[in-house]
């Protein structure tokens, strides 16, 4: 088994503009405000997170093969 990376950089698809945040181990996050743009970021069809989605490495979760269940809160 490998280690959890915690980091990621999240990239706004409408502006591009990136920046690291440190993942939670115990929650998906669903929602991403762009701290440039303001534009509401949420996940891609299929995707658990916005991490899963819009960053440089998938969430916590996904990475230790569990899946958020995102279907739960839909």
């Amino acid at each position: 088994m490998h280690d959890v990376i915690l980091e990621s950089v999240v990239t706004c698809p409408h502006c591009g503009w990136a920046q690291r945040e440190t993942m939670p181990m115990d929650a998906c996050v669903f929602f991403y405000e762009c701290r440039y743009c303001r534009v509401l970021l949420k996940p891609k069809s299929g995707d658990c997170c916005v991490f899963c989605s819009f960053g440089s490495v998938r969430c916590p979760q996904v990475q230790q093969g569990q899946c958020c269940e995102r279907s739960r809160f839909e």
